[in-house]
């Protein structure tokens, strides 16, 4: 593999993880014009796009599995591609139904990404640690970025040029990265520039698994519940903001805990791993009890940059989890599999924030419930296996 197609290929990758994160946000501030538009609760309007980030989840192991036994580089193209017309066709919707299949179409083809696209990067990194927390730098800014371009596109076009202008975006980048196939600038690679060391025993290996089951489906009912209750708290909040104002908070807030996931990948890289993650998840749990005090008032949007970044900061060290207990030739599969619970079962978060501001008209019982499930995420990551395995960063020394 030489060096320009690394490069390039990193920096698809990178790219394709901000485009992933794109549809959820957008659709998150959109509903607050949709609430007006469909004549709907918050609680109806959110529950519009509880199928595409199911299948957000549940579509990733067929993705990852396709990546491992067919193409990589093949299916990043199905994802840029597919996502882009996904967007815009769910911009051209008519209707409740309508625009729920559109977001469906498009958490499908987003599936693709995580699977796919993160198995690529570990393939072709030294420090996994570090290229993980740079990548979900780039995951962040998706909601960054599509939060501030919706309340601008919002505010001066309306709702459904807030799908197709992305869509354009997103399908744009497809044909580029098509052409780059086409000249030979990015070729498929199968192996690792610096292959894990593995020592640990099947025990142990299911061990893991088993707990990284809760942990991330705990993670991923912390983030889909709280992705669409801040711009609705938020609009409460800042009430005067308008649709830009409050896309400029959001944007803000995900684009200073981007920064985070570089921490956490440094960290990961230098200290074991489990005490890593456990810690961001100990941590979370006064911030959940902070959260369910404070929302409503003007300091919960500073909390919520430190909540946010905080979360985030997990990423880095589950996915090096990930990488170094998954068998090689099996990696995107076991990406996939991480999504489907990380993204699918977790994406019923979206359900239980709409229910529980529907029934009580606030989330303060939200943050409390979400700080239980950082206590079970932390009970679960201590029951780790001290780790017996060579650090990756230090595997090729």
């Amino acid at each position: 593999m030489s060096e320009k197609s690394v490069k390039l290929s990193l920096g698809f990758s990178c790219v394709g993880h901000t485009y992933s994160h794109f549809f959820s946000p957008i659709f998150y501030i959109a509903a607050l014009s949709l609430e007006i538009t469909l004549t709907k609760t918050h609680g109806e309007v959110v529950a519009l796009i509880v199928v595409g980030n199911l299948l957000f989840g549940f579509a990733a192991p067929v993705a990852g599995w396709l990546g491992d036994k067919w193409s990589s580089v093949g299916m990043m193209a199905i994802y840029y591609v597919g996502m882009g017309a996904a967007l815009i066709l769910t911009g051209l919707s008519n209707g409740a139904f309508m625009i729920a299949a559109g977001l469906a179409l498009t958490g499908m083809f987003a599936s693709i990404y995580h699977p796919v696209g993160i198995a690529w990067l570990v393939r072709s990194s030294k420090q996994i640690g570090t290229a993980l927390g740079i990548n979900g730098v780039f995951g962040n800014l998706g909601p960054a970025v599509a939060a501030l371009m919706t309340g601008i596109i919002i505010d001066t076009f309306g709702w459904r040029w807030a799908f197709i202008i992305p869509g354009v975006l997103v399908l744009g980048t497809g044909l580029l990265f098509c052409f780059c196939l086409y000249k030979g600038w990015v070729v498929e690679t199968k192996h690792d520039r610096n292959p894990p060391k593995v020592s640990a025993s099947k025990k142990d290996l299911v061990r893991v698994f088993l707990i990284l089951a809760v942990t991330m489906l705990s993670g991923g009912i912390i983030f889909q519940s709280t992705q669409p209750a801040l711009p609705k708290a938020f609009s409460e909040v800042l009430a005067n903001d308008g649709a830009f104002g409050i896309s400029v908070w959001i944007a803000g807030i995900y684009g200073i805990s981007s920064l985070m996931q570089i921490v956490g990948g440094k960290l990961a890289d230098r200290y074991p791993v489990k005490l890593v993650y456990l810690g961001c998840y100990l941590l979370q749990i006064p911030l959940m009890a902070l959260a369910s005090l404070m929302v409503g008032n003007i300091g919960f949007v500073g909390l919520a940059i430190v909540m946010v970044a905080i979360n985030t900061g997990a990423l880095p060290a589950e996915n090096m989890l990930v990488a170094k207990y998954a068998p090689p030739k099996y990696r995107a599969l076991s990406y996939g599999l991480k999504f489907v619970v990380a993204f699918g079962f977790a994406g019923l978060g979206v359900l239980l924030e709409g229910a529980i501001y529907d029934l009580t008209g606030g989330f303060s019982l939200l943050f409390a419930i979400l700080g239980g499930v950082a206590v079970i995420s932390a009970t679960a990551i201590w029951m780790l296996p001290n780790e017996q395995i060579t650090p990756v960063a230090q595997a090729a020394e």
